[in-house]
């Protein structure tokens, strides 16, 4: 038997997770991260619940991947924030 939930037969059963880099339009200035939901995610951050990124609000979405796990998305997510990850990010995105 399934077990009957709000989410029951959506995709949050095997949810995506997105590595997303975000940038400021205050000042140019990156913002590198992780969420199973995009849209909400940017919407977060333009509201100010997210205290790192409340100073330098509005932000667009500049750049995504897709990953099939968490612990994917995460290691990219790590990577892309190390300094070979933000030399690779600068041949990615514009200056």
């Amino acid at each position: 038997m399934v077990p009957a939930c709000r989410q029951a037969g959506s995709a949050a059963v095997n949810p995506m997770y997105f590595v997303y880099i975000i940038q400021s339009q205050k000042d140019r200035s990156y913002y590198t991260g992780i969420t199973s939901n995009l849209e909400r995610r940017l919407i977060e951050h333009n509201k100010s619940d997210t205290k790192t990124t409340r100073s330098k609000k509005p932000w667009q979405l500049a750049y995504f991947e897709k990953y099939n796990s968490r612990i994917e998305a995460r290691e990219r997510e790590k990577f892309l924030k190390s300094g070979v990850g933000r030399e690779l990010r600068k041949t990615i995105l514009p200056g």
